[in-house]
């Protein structure tokens, strides 16, 4: 996404990879639960960042949609998707565009991928070339400037994560969109699940760190591209 090269895979260690899609899964319901109140069955969706898809699988088992396009840059991700999809309408590809698609789509879902783009303007304009008039994008982001994890955070994400990282605010994301034509909306996650508790864990040495976390600190953003 805005980069030059294709990645293998987001995170170096294999393992911490293939965990991440049953450590989202919580958050994914969520994003569903308060963003989608209608019928899909006429609709086309995007999920930039797919990684290994689940998120659109999940998706559809939920509330089936027409078709969707899963794009990532990590190209053995995007191969795994492939491989996951089943009978789902889904189509995962390797690249950085959305408008390079050359579809356009009603609605837009990203999770924990603006705070690895290093120009969110041109993110916002991507997204609004690939999006039809009316068309949403809901976009998840808990690691930025404003929460009060993201100083230690951005420490242990950047000794695994196979490219640089970005210290965005939610004032700048919001700019962004709403000087590219978006009306801008945000909200609390406010996860609605227990979430497990690891003893010891770098990212929430506290519980009330996570509490924290889920409740203020990590916020979903809708932007609605005017009609």
């Amino acid at each position: 996404m805005q980069r030059s090269s294709i990645i293998r895979t987001w995170n170096r260690n294999a393992a911490d990879e293939e965990a991440m899609g049953a450590a989202h899964a919580p958050i994914w319901r969520r994003m569903i639960d308060v963003s989608i109140h209608e019928d899909l069955r006429q609709s086309t969706i995007l999920d930039y960042g797919c990684n290994q898809g689940g998120f659109l699988r999940m998706l559809h088992d939920r509330h089936p949609f027409q078709s969707a396009v899963g794009i990532d840059i990590a190209r053995e991700s995007v191969a795994r998707a492939d491989l996951l999809k089943g009978y789902r309408p889904i189509e995962y590809k390797v690249g950085e565009s959305a408008a390079a698609l050359g579809r356009t789509f009603d609605f837009a879902f990203s999770h924990e991928v603006l705070y690895l783009l290093p120009d969110l303007a041109v993110h916002a304009s991507d997204i609004k070339a690939a999006l039809k008039p009316g068309g949403t994008y809901v976009a998840a982001m808990g690691c930025h400037k404003d929460s009060a994890v993201w100083p230690r955070w951005r420490k242990v994400i950047a000794e695994t994560s196979s490219i640089p990282l970005y210290d965005h605010s939610l004032d700048s994301v919001a700019k962004a969109f709403s000087d590219a034509g978006f009306h801008v909306a945000v909200r609390p996650l406010d996860l609605d699940a227990f979430m497990p508790v690891t003893v010891g864990s770098e990212y929430f040495p506290k519980v009330v760190d996570q509490l924290r976390y889920y409740s203020q600190d990590k916020v979903l953003f809708r932007f609605v591209r005017a009609p």
